[in-house]
């Protein structure tokens, strides 16, 4: 018989969980669909979500304030985008080949923006003079040595030039181009040597090319239908170092300008190549197909057992437990499950290991050493078939009635013991 248990939550209880479990669910799949399952990425390095003197926050923030539609990618199915793609490639993470299919797949999609690497920064230290400590903000780094990267010279042509660093020892070189004029923030500087396929955007006053656009040869198919690659070779024409200086800003815009045709287009800020790659939206992968399927019938049960859990008629119904105790019970099930499996060759050698214990305690012996026990069974019954014969019988046994038949035989030892 079955009996109805009271409910040991309450109703109440039992629904703020439910409620509590649901916000928590939609929190979860807001924090998945806003992209928040990772690090930010204001880690101090040279990309768009970077704070620091040699990131690109401040220029992703005045593009925005300029009008355009600004977004931080962190998926490499951006890179065919027909938006303006901005790429900040690494000092030292970047493989020339890899960047090179990125450059030609974008030949004829879109245009692109290049901000090649110059700084090797790291992170303030924790412990700081208690006058600056506590200016300092998250993600604000100390630069440390400009080096120019030297995988441009293995770029394909026409993208392929080579780089320069160069120190003035005094004061920051001026730069000009793009009908604006200003100056570095820094007396360490890079500069390109271009080649014939490439036009000359800005340069410094000593002749080094802080910019410049891939063009082609003239006549060539990529003059005539490629989308333009615009290279920044001195970042800090355009990082956060850079653009506290408002010439440098307005040389920024132009430069964005530029690059897009003056379309205004929207811009990617790619994060991929900082190592902020990630797989496509979760949350967004399961309302497409083929998943969009799935998700509708998990949405459908969702309610279903919801509905089901509130309209269920009376406390749930107590039940005794599905295996009773007790040591024959055990034996019982155990035994049970031997014959459901089959496998009877498994019970030969644990019962013949007991029965030897058992004639040893009974005989005397100190231990189960079947030659002893042969022995003993010799003087005690001397008609009787040895233990060993009997244990090999039970061994050899492969039916349920053979092994029933040589277990028998080696209980039939111990029982004529006791009389």
């Amino acid at each position: 018989m079955s009996a109805r248990a009271a409910s040991p939550f309450a109703t109440r209880t039992v629904l703020l969980i439910v409620l509590f479990g649901a916000l928590t669910f939609l929190a979860l799949l807001y924090a998945i669909g806003a992209g928040e399952t990772g690090p930010r990425g204001n880690d101090g390095r040279a990309h768009a979500a970077a704070n620091g003197l040699n990131g690109y926050s401040g220029l992703a923030k005045l593009a925005e304030l300029e009008g355009f539609d600004v977004t931080l990618s962190r998926s490499k199915g951006q890179y065919t985008t027909a938006s303006l793609l901005v790429l900040t490639p690494p000092q030292y993470m970047v493989d020339a080949e890899e960047f090179s299919e990125i450059l030609e797949k974008r030949q004829y999609m879109g245009p692109t923006l290049v901000i090649l690497p110059k700084w090797y920064a790291t992170r303030l230290p924790q412990k700081l003079p208690d006058e600056v400590k506590g200016k300092v903000k998250k993600g604000w780094v100390r630069l440390m040595e400009a080096s120019s990267p030297t995988w441009t010279a293995y770029l394909p042509e026409p993208y392929a030039f080579e780089s320069t660093e160069h120190n003035t020892k005094g004061k920051p070189l001026v730069w000009s181009g793009m009908g604006i004029s200003g100056a570095l923030p820094d007396k360490n500087s890079l500069a390109a040597v271009p080649t014939v396929a490439q036009d000359i955007l800005v340069e410094d006053a000593e002749g080094g090319v802080l910019a410049l656009e891939v063009l082609g040869e003239d006549g060539s198919d990529f003059y005539d239908n490629s989308w333009p690659v615009t290279f920044i070779v001195e970042p800090d024409l355009v990082n956060n170092y850079g653009l506290a200086k408002s010439a440098n800003a307005a040389l920024a815009v132009e430069l964005i300008r530029h690059t897009s045709y003056d379309d205004e287009l929207p811009i990617v800020f790619d994060l991929t190549l900082n190592g902020f790659g990630g797989t496509t939206n979760l949350l967004t992968l399961a309302f497409q197909p083929p998943f969009l399927a799935a998700t509708l019938c998990f949405i459908l049960a969702l309610f279903v057992i919801g509905w089901r859990a509130f309209r269920r008629f009376g406390a749930a119904a107590a039940q005794g437990p599905a295996i009773a105790y007790g040591k024959r019970q055990l034996v019982t099930n155990g035994a049970g499950l031997i014959l459901r499996a089959r496998r009877f060759n498994l019970l030969a050698e644990p019962y013949i290991a007991l029965s030897a214990r058992r004639l040893a305690h009974q005989l005397g012996l100190t231990r189960p050493d079947p030659a002893a026990i042969d022995a003993a069974l010799a003087a005690r019954l001397t008609d009787e078939l040895p233990f060993t014969h009997r244990a090999k019988a039970m061994r050899r046994a492969h039916s349920q009635s053979d092994i029933l038949r040589a277990a028998d035989a080696l209980k039939e030892l111990e029982r004529k013991l006791t009389t």
